[in-house]
């Protein structure tokens, strides 16, 4: 498997989850809804592209795969199987390929790190950190 397709499938899994969750198995069906936010609404987005290019065994192949994974969106496996269909989609079509990394946003490259709370310390990476009112280090 390309590693394209990987990083592809890879971004798009939060908006896969995240249309799973606010369409549910209705998913490949829905019209846009207004009071879903943009993450849900640009999984159902890929999904329906995803689905509209399959053959009839691909789109039935896709279609359980979204139910499985709509009826129990904390199942590893059932998440697993729907990004298998998504790859083996992609790794069938170029033009798709094409077509959903364009739908992606563009990722700024900016990382947003908060720390919030009573000696809430935050960082991209940390090795060894340690609080306190009296804390001594060698001692």
């Amino acid at each position: 498997m390309s590693t394209e397709i990987v990083q592809l499938v890879d971004q798009a899994t939060p908006y896969l989850t995240a249309a799973l969750g606010a369409y549910g198995g209705a998913v490949l069906t829905r019209a846009e809804d207004a009071a879903v936010d943009a993450t849900a609404n640009l999984g159902r987005r890929l999904l329906q592209l995803v689905w509209s290019r399959r053959n009839e065994d691909g789109q039935a192949a896709l279609d359980r795969a979204v139910q499985d994974a709509a009826e129990d969106t904390e199942d590893a496996d059932a998440t697993t199987a729907l990004l298998y269909q998504l790859k083996r989609a992609l790794r069938d079509d170029e033009d798709l390929r094409s077509e959903l990394a364009a739908l992606m946003p563009e990722s700024s490259g900016t990382v947003t790190i908060t720390a919030s709370g009573n000696r809430a310390i935050a960082a991209h990476s940390i090795g060894t950190a340690i609080t306190g009112d009296h804390t001594r280090i060698g001692e």
